[in-house]
């Protein structure tokens, strides 16, 4: 059951039915869209007994659902904004489990010449503001839309300098976008295993990556029972022990479509955690 309703941007998924040893964990979109989930969630509940209940919802909003109780856990790829939530105390400690990277997706046409001349991402991003070309971004304080921000700033493309007339915002997790970008047939930056998981590229093609600072690192964080006695705290970290087993390295990187791998397990074995 439900201990609160959540706030009206947050869409719960909810598997199967709640039981005594049952536990909400806030995901980011992009776990959800790779199809991960649903590899891990059934060896979850096969291997230690446990009814994970997904909450699925950009970065910024998951730490938001960790700050107010309303999760047992949180996993999400934004590490600066990870650190605030344990710097003020929502969070028991960070444990980095699984990681693969952005990419720049754009139509097969390129009219920024992205896939011929940049180098880096700003490089890339520079080439689509000057060339005024369609970019969809996420718009939703999620991981992806965090990392797209850092980018254009590193890019020296200012906010003010993102016109409307070609920058759009979906405020919509990575499907939704992907969607939008594609009925616009404009650039977005995606994390890879949502492209790959993605069934309505139209025109759109993977353009670049392969830039060291396109790197996403996923990581699992408990809430602070000292903040909120009646999160779940054993089962949080319960949870966090499968998660670095090896039964989950195998499902994890043995995750792929196409042949290609969507992720890379990068866990240590579970040992002590703070306390």
């Amino acid at each position: 059951m439900i201990r609160k309703a959540l706030t009206a941007a947050a869409t719960a998924l909810i598997t199967g039915a709640a039981s005594a040893d049952d536990l909400k964990m806030a995901v980011t979109t992009s776990f959800h869209n790779s199809g991960l989930s649903d590899i891990l969630l059934p060896e979850i509940r096969k291997g230690i007994g446990l009814e994970v209940q997904l909450v699925v919802v950009g970065t910024g909003q998951a730490i938001r659902l960790g700050e107010a109780g309303d999760v047992d856990a949180i996993l999400v790829h934004a590490r600066k904004a990870e650190e605030a939530f344990l710097e003020g105390g929502y969070g028991t400690h960070r444990r980095e489990i699984m990681y693969n990277d952005f990419v720049i997706i754009g139509p097969g046409s390129d009219p920024a010449d992205v896939s011929d001349t940049a180098e880096t991402a700003a490089e890339a991003l520079q080439g689509i503001a000057e060339a005024e070309a369609p970019f969809v971004s996420r718009g939703d304080d999620s991981g992806t839309h965090k990392k797209e921000l850092s980018l254009w700033e590193s890019a020296g493309i200012s906010e003010e300098s993102r016109d409307p007339s070609w920058y759009n915002e979906a405020g919509a997790g990575m499907g939704a976008t992907l969607n939008t970008a594609a009925g616009l047939n404009a650039y977005v930056l995606a994390d890879r295993a949502s492209w790959l998981n993605f069934g309505n590229k139209q025109s759109l093609e993977l353009l670049f990556s392969g830039d060291p600072v396109l790197f996403n690192q996923y990581a699992y964080i408990p809430v602070n029972p000292e903040m909120h006695g009646h999160v779940k705290h054993d089962l949080a970290l319960k949870l966090e022990g499968w998660l670095t087993s090896p039964r989950a390295a195998e499902l994890i990187d043995g995750y792929k479509l196409s042949g290609e791998q969507l992720f890379t397990f990068n866990a240590e074995q579970m040992q002590e955690v703070a306390e």
